[in-house]
């Protein structure tokens, strides 16, 4: 007997939520990785362990909060907390080896392309060992070549964020590698979730009503947010990653570029006296007329 599946118990709450934290989790990571590409060596490592982390951080965070909609009718949902802190921690590491060859071995088609591979297979791995931390009257079954489409989105589409992240560059193109990378994840995480059937294991105990996910998985939550929201104040104070290379190169070269200094006033010319002209120009002496020397 296979259970009743409802993936979206809060309606569009949870997706929409989940798709603005994967949002904010790529825009991160991303824009450490592009200011990794154009650091001092000695910060490059920082750079490329904060991307890691937030994209992983907000893949993770991403995944639960869906899983908030999780619901079967027939059995309670529940997590085994071991495998879903390992599946946060597969997210970030398996990310990191995609973030650090762009960091170290450049952004050429290839290198671009390998990170894109090992980005997306970070996301789906994250997903399907979150999926096995599942705990329920029953297990989860899974359609092959739905799960082979589910993975193939998470690569194309991740591919294509750190490629934008590191070549083009600016706000605009910042935040649209964060949106595609945002598509990526939930994009990646519906299609999933699309080829999943749950088998009971337990007819006689199916009557049991489920209920969707959410106390087990709110307090799981808290550390990575929190961490999302200290990287997020972190970059907040590097111009150069909220604007972008180009446009904060603008920006200084417009301030220093100071304004022309105001026009000296042009006074007229005094005109030159004529000797000539002179003595007839001084008053008449006093006295009648007659100028009297010094005694």
């Amino acid at each position: 007997m296979y259970g009743t599946i409802d993936g979206f118990n809060y309606g569009a709450t949870t997706p929409l939520a989940a798709y603005l934290m994967a949002c904010l989790g790529g825009a991160l990571g991303l824009r450490c990785t592009a200011r990794s590409v154009r650091t001092q060596r000695s910060w490059k490592p920082g750079w490329l362990a904060l991307g890691s982390a937030s994209i992983g951080s907000g893949i993770w965070t991403m995944h639960f909060i869906a899983m908030m909609g999780f619901h079967v009718k027939e059995t309670p949902v529940g997590f085994d907390i071991p495998t879903t802190l390992l599946s946060l921690l597969v997210a970030i590491v398996v990310v990191g080896i995609g973030v650090f060859m762009v960091g170290y071995r450049g952004v050429s088609r290839g290198v671009l392309l390998s990170a894109g591979v090992f980005t997306g297979l970070g996301v789906a791995g994250m997903h399907y060992i979150g999926m096995s931390a599942t705990r329920m009257r029953g297990h989860l079954e899974y359609s092959v070549p739905t799960v082979l489409l589910s993975v193939l989105i998470a690569v194309v589409a991740a591919t294509v964020a750190v490629w934008a992240a590191v070549t083009v560059q600016g706000f605009r193109a910042g935040l649209g590698s964060s949106m595609v990378m945002g598509v990526a994840v939930t994009g990646m995480h519906y299609t999933g979730m699309a080829a999943v059937s749950v088998r009971l294991d337990d007819v006689l105990g199916a009557s049991v009503g489920g209920n969707a996910p959410a106390s087990p998985i709110l307090p799981m939550l808290i550390g990575p947010v929190i961490f999302l929201v200290v990287a997020g104040t972190i970059i907040m104070f590097d111009p150069l990653l909220v604007l972008g290379e180009g446009e904060w190169n603008q920006k200084k070269a417009d301030s220093s570029r100071l304004p022309p200094p105001p026009p000296r006033p042009v006074w007229p010319a005094r005109p030159p006296e004529d000797p000539v002209q002179a003595p007839a120009s001084r008053p008449a002496p006093p006295h009648g007329g007659q100028e009297y020397g010094g005694w």
